[in-house]
């Protein structure tokens, strides 16, 4: 059954090829969890300067029961912004972060932190990060992704407990959970090792 979806244009002229993208974009979300109420998508062009180039904020807001998620994705320091379609597809990647720790919620997953396995804080950036867990494999996550809000506090080195989902680009941890008071062990990579800088 189709999602049922809004989607507002504001500050630029509409596009048929960019309400194909969010049609899509919200298709998978209604696949991934089917119990969505309804998807509200607002897609904004505010600011235009020439010398900077034209940004876009992109909103979605997603009604299930019980809860009502807001994504919102402003302008950064990435040009990436000035891209319509990255920035369509990064909120959704977001979205798609906020179902999976709301049907984590759900099941009473995220209590359960004794049964997640540990890693440690590979590599922070603005809104985002890196760990590597006991086994060398190394997962990407967002800063709503940690418990708490505590995505600040944290830092190189720190265990994290975390739990595993399957992203558009593979896996990543949809939550991460510090560990008491951070213990920072140095990390090594092992030989051969690429430590990852920026998610793709």
């Amino acid at each position: 059954m189709p999602v049922p979806l809004q989607i507002t244009f504001r500050d630029f002229d509409s596009s048929d090829a960019v309400k194909a993208r969010v049609e899509e974009e919200a298709e998978k979300l209604g696949r991934y969890y089917p119990r969505i109420v309804s998807v509200r998508v607002v897609l904004e062009q505010p600011h235009k300067h020439k010398a900077k180039g034209n940004t876009f904020h992109v909103g979605i807001y997603i009604e299930v029961p019980g809860e009502d998620i807001k994504v919102t994705r402003h302008p950064g320091t990435s040009a990436a912004h000035e891209d319509i379609y990255v920035c369509i597809r990064d909120a959704f990647d977001e979205a798609r972060r906020r179902l999976a720790d709301h049907k984590q919620r759900q099941r009473g997953d995220v209590k359960h932190h004794e049964g997640q396995p540990h890693a440690r804080i590979l590599s922070m950036f603005p809104d985002h990060g890196f760990i590597r867990a006991g086994d060398g494999r190394e997962f990407y996550f967002h800063r709503h992704a940690v418990i708490n809000g505590e995505f600040e506090k944290l830092e190189v080195g720190a265990e994290v407990r975390f739990a595993e989902t399957m992203g558009e680009q593979g896996p990543q941890a949809s939550t991460v959970t510090p560990v008491g008071k951070q213990n920072h062990a140095p990390l090594e990579p092992p030989p051969d090792t690429t430590i990852a800088t920026s998610r793709p």
